[in-house]
């Protein structure tokens, strides 16, 4: 019998010190890329999108996979393809953390439908308070204070 899994996840990361530097023109091709890692890694990919200070990915993983460890190549080879093709000048690298939530295969569509509209999204609501909204839906226990 082979290995199968349901698992619809949402992951969340961060420029360092939330700074706004992931430019619109541009974004579309570091998704592109992000995407890209993401099937490589024989993950489904259903959304991805962000704004000038975080991403976020919606996504099925493999059995095989680690949530840590497709994050950490995600971060590290993406920080790699911004760099070289110089495509946001102010940016160093991401954050060292991550948010990583789990949903019903139910919520699939909503969660897409969110993600799309990110710009909208965050035209009324800045990125840490998403996190901490998001967490709070979730009832993970957490310190305001020391979300980054």
């Amino acid at each position: 019998m082979g290995s199968y899994t349901s698992n619809l996840n949402q992951i969340v990361f961060c420029t360092k010190y939330r700074d706004k530097v992931l430019a619109a023109p541009h974004r579309k091709a570091l998704i592109k890329y992000i995407w890209r890692t993401c099937e490589n890694k024989k993950c489904r990919v259903y959304a991805i999108n962000g704004v000038e200070d975080h991403m976020h990915l919606i996504l099925t993983m493999p059995t095989t996979v680690c949530v840590a460890d497709l994050v950490k190549t995600i971060k590290i080879s993406s920080s790699l393809f911004i760099k070289q093709n110089r495509l946001f000048p102010g940016f160093v690298c991401w954050q060292g953390g991550y948010s990583h939530f789990t949903y019903a295969n139910e919520a699939k569509r909503n969660l897409i439908r969110y993600v799309e509209n990110q710009e909208r999204h965050h035209a009324s609501k800045g990125s840490r308070q998403e996190v901490i909204w998001m967490m709070r839906q979730s009832g993970i226990e957490f310190v305001e204070e020391e979300v980054e």
